[in-house]
């Protein structure tokens, strides 16, 4: 009897390891959140589920600032306290005293002393008052957008440390497409409108200060142009100057398909790590930057072909990354916490694709990009996974939890929020810092090879349509 009790545990506990290798996703359990990260790191959850959520920031006594993603209504920003310190937060209240207008809403951000966040049409900011967790008085008006909503509106914010506030006014079209042209031939090649109109207003940063109220977007000077989509935005003080993510186009093989195959939409083009220098232009709509021949692309909608490389001064990223992933907050470390290998080097979320189909979607992970010497260092690496639950993600809806807004915490813990349900995910690191090394990152950075972060093979990745 007690020999068959011990064969059937056996059998129990061999069936159960099975499933684990099965679907490794079990194996992650409740520890970190679900999150997979280097070893050494831990995660804890703040929150579980505040509602759909946008960028965060964590004031220096550990208070949480979070911008809802709601269309309407007040009340549009949500404020966590931890009051025990047990990485949980004791007190969740729901304030801010302005009309919400999109779920584009984006920014939260603590500069000076005033708690500045962004609705898609208004960037606000309040004085926060120490010790107490909601800021008192009535949201002020900082900089309006008098245009009416439209497609890609976050208003995304950084600032200079010398009064200068820069604001993303992103492009509402995949590439200023020319909608006085209509097609009949389904081999047709899409064409652009050329000069793109769009470029006077939207497309670019524009730069504000940051105290006046009230400013409109004539008040402001154009800064950059060229750029079609920003959301990731951050101004980076070891060298005082200003980074951002650009969303890139799609749609090169529905626009193309004669130069473009379902494969090239899959991996082109890339998302460009930027500098963002005053009067330089991006090249968007008019270029692309391919990662594969490294060259900035003239777009097929202006006479590219794939081949035809961009004839003009074009400025080209620091980095290119992965296609379609969708970055959405960039964040430079700053803090003593985490090993030195993470020191001033930059922190990505990439939110994860919609429109890789029929490759799986990618990203749906926090990326960390090396810094040495000033410059991006080495390849970018893996550096939280296990938000989206998946193993292959078909569909964009099927993701779990989307990776979408960074802040870093008094003490140098990293914050990270999730746009799909609210989760925040506190991330420490409680290694020895001194023998941190590659042997520690390997287990995040073998994940490269997954389905949601490779370069999906042409036959072998390919999903069937039913």
């Amino acid at each position: 009897m007690k020999k068959t009790i011990l064969f059937l545990l056996f059998i129990f506990f061999y069936q159960c390891q099975k499933n684990i290798q099965k679907n490794p996703s079990q194996n992650r359990g409740i520890s970190n959140g679900g999150l997979i990260l280097p070893t050494g790191f831990k995660a804890s959850v703040l929150v579980d589920s505040i509602g759909p959520s946008r960028h965060l920031a964590v004031n220096d006594n550990g208070d949480v600032y979070v911008k809802l993603s709601i269309e309407n209504g007040t009340k549009g920003n949500v404020a966590l306290r931890d009051e025990n310190g047990d990485g949980i937060a004791d007190i969740i209240k729901r304030f801010g005293n302005y009309p919400n207008d999109g779920r584009f809403a984006t920014e939260m951000r603590i500069h000076k002393g005033y708690l500045y966040y962004s609705s898609e049409l208004v960037v606000y900011r309040q004085k926060l008052i120490e010790g107490q967790l909601i800021p008192e008085g009535e949201p002020e008006v900082i900089m309006i957008d008098e245009f009416p909503i439209r497609w890609h509106n976050s208003k995304s914010l950084a600032f200079d440390n010398l009064g200068g506030m820069y604001v993303t006014f992103s492009a509402p079209t995949n590439v200023c497409e020319d909608q006085s042209i209509t097609y009949t031939d389904a081999t047709s090649v899409v064409k652009g409108e050329y000069p793109c109109s769009q470029l006077d207003i939207l497309g670019g940063i524009w730069k504000f200060d940051e105290a006046i109220p009230n400013q409109k977007q004539a008040d402001g000077e154009l800064f950059a142009t060229g750029l079609r989509s920003i959301v990731a935005l951050s101004w980076n003080m070891q060298d005082n100057q200003l980074y951002a993510l650009n969303h890139g186009r799609d749609y090169l093989h529905n626009h193309a398909p004669l130069h473009y195959s379902e494969w090239d939409n899959s991996v082109l083009p890339a998302e460009e790590f930027l500098i963002i220098k005053e009067g330089k232009n991006y090249g968007w709509p008019y270029t692309y930057y391919d990662p594969f021949k490294q060259k900035r692309m003239l777009a097929p909608e202006y006479g590219g072909d794939g081949y035809r490389e961009s004839e003009e001064g074009y400025e080209n990223p620091i980095m290119a990354m992965p296609a379609h992933w969708a970055p959405n907050d960039l964040l430079f470390y700053k803090g003593d916490q985490f090993p030195v290998h993470y020191k001033n080097g930059a922190f990505v979320a990439f939110h994860g694709s919609t429109n890789r189909g029929p490759y799986p979607q990618a990203g749906y992970i926090v990326a960390f990009i090396p810094f040495e010497n000033g410059k991006p260092f080495g390849r970018w690496e893996v550096f939280a996974d296990g938000f989206s639950e998946q193993e292959i993600i078909i569909n964009m809806k099927d993701a779990t939890y989307r990776p979408m807004g960074l802040s870093e915490g008094p003490e140098g813990s990293l914050y990270i929020s999730d746009s799909k349900k609210g989760k925040i995910w506190k991330v420490s690191f409680q290694g020895d810092p001194s023998s941190f090394g590659i042997k520690d990152r390997l287990v995040v950075e073998r994940r490269k090879a997954m389905s949601h972060l490779r370069t999906p093979n042409i036959q072998r990745d390919f999903i069937p349509v039913n």
